[in-house]
This record gives structure tokens, sequence and C-alpha cells, in this order.
């Protein structure tokens, strides 16, 4: 149902179309930047190298839970890594994962919503890790374990973030490669 007049539209209705106008600004500032990694085989590697940086982070995680001293420095590279690497699927995939309802024509809406859904289901599932990790630890140490809190926390966040880039990452993996321009 559509709006009669602007003064009638909502919260959400300016929101939206603000989002709209901001990444239409940001898709004209970084279209042309890093054409060579717009090939499908250069999203896949990064995709893979975000796997990667992924289950290091978890591995820290997990050296924490043993209570190594030195485990939590480890989480610096790793998102020293993660950082540009995100940013840079999201330049070259085009933030198809996140894009408003009115840039993206049917087949796209089709496709985001797709990989959205997927990222919440893994979401839900993987942050089944942590939750029963901190309760058996919780039930196990009496709560009395720095350790185990930290690195539930750490956990935790790893598991948001393969959530949360999950949708970009089957975008950038399964997106064909551009047409050539003119």
């Amino acid at each position: 149902m559509r709006c009669r007049s602007p003064s009638q539209r909502n919260l959400i209705h300016r929101y939206q179309d603000y989002r709209t106008r901001r990444f239409l600004a940001h898709e004209r500032t970084w279209s042309k930047s890093l054409p060579g990694w717009r090939t499908r085989s250069r999203r896949r590697t990064l995709v893979v190298a975000l796997a990667l940086t992924f289950t290091f982070m978890f591995a820290v995680s997990v050296l924490c839970a043993f209570g190594v001293s030195r485990a939590p420095l480890l989480w610096l590279p790793a998102c020293l890594a993660f950082f540009p690497l995100w940013t840079t699927l999201q330049i070259v995939s085009g933030r198809r994962g996140d894009a408003p309802e009115a840039v993206l024509d049917e087949f796209e809406i089709a496709q985001r919503d797709s990989a959205r859904s997927i990222g919440l289901t893994v979401t839900q599932n993987l942050m089944m890790i942590p939750v029963i990790y901190l309760i058996l630890g919780a039930v196990l140490t009496e709560g009395a374990d720095e350790n185990m809190a930290y690195a539930g926390g750490l956990m935790t966040l790893v598991m948001l973030l393969v959530g949360g880039c999950t949708p970009a990452m089957i975008l950038g993996w399964t997106q064909p490669d551009p047409l050539p321009e003119d």
C-alpha cells in the first residue's frame, strides 16, 4: 500500500529512503574500485580467506578456554585479517547482501533474501556452540572460571560474525563475473 503524501509516510519509509540514498551514494563512490577483484574467482578467494579467518578466531577462543595466557593476543592478527577481507568482499560484491530493496530487481531481491535466510539459520545453529559451552562450563566450574567466560564471549562473537557475513559470502561466491563494459 502506497502512502498518499510525504507527510503520511512513517518513520520506516523515511529510513528506507535514507538507506537507499546512502547506498546509492556509496555505490557511486566504490563501484569502480578494485576492478581486478570483481571476478568470481577472486571473490571466492576472499570468501575462503574469510572462512579461514573465522576458523582462526574460533581456534583462538578455544585456546582461551584452555587458559593459554597469550592466546588473547592472537585476536589482534585475526582482526587485522578480518576487517580488510570483509571490506574488500563488500566492495567487490556491490554490498548486495544488505542492499535496500529499492536498488535491486526482483531476482536480486530473491537472491538476497535467500542468502539472508541462510545467514539467520547459520547464526542460530552456530550460536548453540557457545551457549552449550557456557552452560556446561558454568555447571562444571560453578561459574568460577574467568577463562571460560572470556572464551565464551569470543566464541559468541565469532559465531555472530560468521552469521552476519554469510549472506555476503554466499552472494560473493555465487554471483557471476561482471559483464565487460563497452
